[in-house]
């Protein structure tokens, strides 16, 4: 695994933030890629990803969004939205001294996407949007409801990827007792008593439950009409998705033309981006942006 640095930024409302920063190879100068993960996941997502996208020559970091990870667990549970993330986004390339980047969003990095879009256009110079759309399935919705926020009674590394193939295993049909205890590494961390604990913050479901069934499903058409607009865009799709509907993948095709479109076969929600066809587009799209 290519070596990372630890980065630390702070919120605007004073909390510290971290993200894994990857230097890139040496060439021409390119634009940096900004990798945001899924709800309950942090940078170790990208672990992978991130240091195949260095080696061809742009910076990444790998961010762990506030509440996951590294980063500080806020105060204040209602601000875990996309809205704050996006501001946090904003900030770390403030203080990374990046004008603009590519993204590339998981799930809800996907939705922060969008956000920093609509709130500071000039950023995002191009997108990669993972498994999500504008309108977020009920279906997969109440599925990730249902774990979300719940202790996971675990005591053995065992029992972690235990956990994770049992929420996951639907969408990463084919993975193997090896691949479970990796993904249970990139979930989890080692609690003071040496028991793998689930590494994020418990309250980041407090803004979920609080919105019910319509939680984090608002309609973000407009977003997505605003970051589709005058940039490079490509969507990926696990093909037995249950968040991002095929009717809505559709409508973003019709919305925006211009948009490249991927579906992963075999893969629900959400493609971890390291399967061929994944990577390959990744790497197709970024190899024709500046």
């Amino acid at each position: 695994m290519t070596a990372f640095s630890d980065r630390w930024w702070t919120s605007g409302d004073g909390l510290r933030l971290h993200a894994r920063d990857y230097a890139g190879a040496e060439g021409p100068a390119k634009l940096p890629v900004i990798c945001i993960h899924g709800l309950t996941r942090n940078a170790r997502d990208f672990e992978e990803v991130a240091p195949a996208i260095a080696a061809t020559g742009r910076r990444v970091l790998a961010l762990d969004v506030r509440g996951r990870g590294l980063s500080a667990y806020d105060p204040q549970p209602m601000n875990y939205h996309p809205g704050t993330y996006a501001g946090d986004v904003a900030a770390l390339m403030d203080a990374a001294g990046i004008a603009r980047a590519v993204f590339l969003g998981t799930s809800m990095g996907g939705l922060i996407t969008m956000v920093l879009a609509t709130l500071k256009p000039a950023a995002v110079a191009a997108a990669i949007i993972n498994d999500v759309g504008p309108e977020v399935s009920p279906v997969g919705l109440a599925r990730i409801a249902a774990y979300a926020g719940k202790s996971a009674p675990v005591e053995t590394w065992e029992d972690a990827a235990a956990y994770c193939r049992h929420n996951n295993q639907i969408a990463l049909p084919d993975y193997t007792d090896a691949d479970w205890m990796a993904f249970a590494r990139r979930c989890f961390k080692e609690g003071p008593d040496g028991k793998p604990v689930i590494d994020y913050d418990p309250n980041i479901s407090v803004p979920i439950r609080a919105a019910g069934p319509k939680a984090l499903a608002p309609n973000l058409w407009p977003m997505f009409r605003k970051l589709a607009k005058n940039r490079p865009l490509m969507t990926i799709r696990g093909q037995t998705s249950d968040i991002l509907d095929p009717k809505v993948a559709q409508r973003m095709r019709k919305t925006a033309p211009h948009m490249r479109y991927v579906e992963i076969p075999g893969i629900g929600h959400a493609p971890m981006l390291t399967e061929p066809a994944a990577r390959d587009a990744i790497h197709r799209f970024l190899a024709e942006t500046a």
